[in-house]
């Protein structure tokens, strides 16, 4: 009887008893990379894009203009009586790293469709010190069909690879060498152009920044070597909207455009006044 006592005290026991002690788990705490706030205002440093993208469903409104140049006629204020250039886009957010676009330029009646992707994303700690962003576009020349002899021919294409840093709540800097395409071009060039920009900001009040946007050509014409694009500007910006005012020598709006075609030498007087204004809506 003394053994049957003693078994069902065990058996009693068996919950408190070691070899049935609560195994402590640790869960793992999975901390998320707190990303580093956009090195720019808007999708566009005056000419190139920047590495900006925006949340899932936002649209952004675009209205780009460029003046006629400065020292263009003896009697065209400046630029404003010359004819300009405009182009108007939209920019949809299909998701938080990549953005789908299309825009309409005056000059040439270019269609753009564009597309922008992140690729890496600086982060607050500095485990991703830099952000890279992938920049394209598939643009129509939609003049009459007497300009050319294929439907090819009204094609053209843009890729760009956007290096971007913000060092400080001030200055902001990018890099970006890009790759322009025309399947029809003049027998003294090439189809494709080679090129690099620099591009930097910087903030001298919550709203407002300076901006600086060069763009070199690198591929050698035989004739009509597009000169460099040189752009100095001013921004002033708001949760939502954002206004750049500048002078700049480009004036063709798509960016293989400028980096193909620009004939106005920055250097030699050949600026004009241009603005780009941005609207982002969120739904």
């Amino acid at each position: 009887m003394k053994n049957y006592k003693i078994l069902l005290l065990a058996f009693l026991m068996l919950p408190f008893i070691g070899f049935t002690q609560e195994e402590e788990v640790v869960e793992k705490e999975v901390v998320k990379e707190k990303l580093e706030r956009p090195a720019y205002e808007s999708s566009f440093i005056v000419d190139n894009p920047t590495n900006v993208l925006f949340s899932k469903n936002a649209l952004e409104v675009t209205m780009q203009h460029r003046f006629g140049t400065i020292n263009g006629g003896d009697n065209d204020m400046a630029g404003f009586w010359a004819p300009s250039n405009i182009r108007i886009g939209l920019t949809y957010a299909i998701h938080e790293r990549l953005t789908i676009g299309y825009g309409t330029t005056k000059f040439n009646r270019l269609q753009d469709f564009n597309w922008k992707v992140a690729l890496l994303r600086q982060t607050q700690s500095g485990s991703m010190p830099i952000s890279v962003s992938y920049y394209g576009n598939f643009t129509i020349d939609a003049r009459s069909k007497e300009n050319f002899n294929m439907i090819q021919d009204r094609y053209s294409y843009f890729n760009q690879l956007i290096i971007a840093k913000r060092f400080s709540s001030k200055v902001s800097l990018q890099i970006a060498p890009s790759v322009s395409h025309y399947n029809l071009v003049d027998p003294t060039m090439q189809n494709d152009m080679v090129s690099v920009s620099f591009g930097g900001r910087f903030k001298i009040s919550p709203q407002t920044s300076i901006l600086v946007d060069y763009s070199q050509p690198i591929t050698q014409f035989d004739a009509n070597q597009p000169k460099p694009g040189l752009s100095i500007g001013t921004e002033f910006a708001t949760s939502a909207h954002a206004f750049q005012i500048f002078l700049t020598n480009y004036n063709g709006l798509v960016s293989q455009k400028n980096y193909m075609y620009n004939q106005n030498d920055f250097f030699k007087g050949d600026f004009l006044i241009g603005f780009n204004i941005t609207r982002i809506y969120n739904f």
